[in-house]
């Protein structure tokens, strides 16, 4: 049995795609103005600012590449889905960054954690001898 092909939208895509598009569109850009605030928040502090500024920039290119995700659906263009793929590349690209540096200070701190722990355990010991 072979499936009936999807109607066809007058976009020239099917339904399901233009609605699938539609919804993809709806959650990047509330996502987007997530990481936007956030990102804005961060940076009113100083050093939040240092993770803020990243954070905030890759939150307007998600909700760039949902703008771009929702023109695709109404006018599909290679112009206009390159652009949507281009900023959502951008944004995973600052997400993966941001992800390595908190990993670098993560195991930085657990090896400060265990450096100081020690120096208290040796100095415990001295006391006792």
């Amino acid at each position: 049995m072979t499936e009936a092909p999807a109607a066809q939208t007058t976009s020239g895509l099917p339904y399901p795609t233009q609605e699938l598009l539609r919804k993809l569109s709806r959650d990047m850009k509330f996502l987007g103005w997530v990481y936007i605030i956030g990102g804005a928040l961060y940076c009113l502090s100083i050093i939040g600012a240092v993770f803020g500024i990243p954070v905030l920039i890759s939150g307007l290119r998600l909700k760039e590449a949902g703008d771009s995700f929702a023109s695709y659906g109404q006018q599909p263009s290679a112009a206009v889905l390159r652009n949507a793929l281009e900023q959502q590349a951008k944004f995973f690209f600052i997400q993966k960054v941001l992800i390595l540096i908190a990993i670098g200070l993560t195991v930085l701190m657990f090896i400060f954690m265990f450096a100081f722990i020690g120096l208290a355990i040796e100095q415990g010991l001295q006391q006792f001898s």
